[in-house]
């Protein structure tokens, strides 16, 4: 075939490729959730909370429609056949992806606050790479992405307050969640 793409055939690889993308990153980002961040065990009951900490029921709302935004931005430069760049940027948002997935169980389930902020400085980082590789492809995927850079940045200067107000870890903490002082 010689000649481009029309309008519709672009627009039915971009919805073929959104059907399966976003589902996709949806699902990973739900799963990493459940397996790692357990908002409720006695640790994190344990933590002192930063003065930002927002209530736990945006997390959820936030998340979800953040992973609807990265799979639509996924889709489009997956959609982008022959453009330049655009496997660098379909492997920059995998790794992205995979260490955006990492840091609920580093945090929640292995109880690593300092791990924590590492992953999480680490991902600001590939975030960055992924939206200018993607500016390359598809500009509208990038300014997708512009959110979650906010979120995932926010995300960061929260865990550094958690850090700052349980240098211990929270590890002072008992299994029932009590914390025991004694003065003397």
């Amino acid at each position: 075939m010689t000649g481009l793409a029309s309008k519709r055939q672009l627009r039915g690889s971009f919805i073929r490729w959104a059907l399966f993308t976003v589902p996709l990153v949806l699902l990973l980002g739900f799963l990493s959730g459940q397996v790692g961040s357990n908002a409720q065990s006695a640790w994190f009951q344990s933590l002192v909370k930063p003065d930002i900490f927002p209530p736990p029921m945006w997390f959820g709302i936030v998340w979800s429609i953040l992973y609807v935004m990265m799979g639509l931005a996924l889709a489009m430069v997956c959609a982008a056949w022959g453009a330049r760049g655009r496997t660098a940027a379909i492997a920059a948002f995998a790794v992205q992806l995979a260490v955006n997935l990492s840091w609920s169980p580093v945090f929640f389930a292995m109880h690593q606050i300092r791990t924590g902020l590492i992953v999480i400085a680490v991902l600001d980082v590939l975030v960055i790479v992924t939206i200018v590789l993607f500016w390359r492809v598809r500009r509208v995927a990038a300014l997708l992405l512009l959110p979650y850079l906010a979120w995932i940045a926010f995300a960061t200067l929260l865990n550094w307050e958690f850090l700052r107000a349980n240098p211990d870890g929270g590890r002072e903490s008992t299994a029932s969640g009590a914390v025991q002082r004694y003065e003397f």
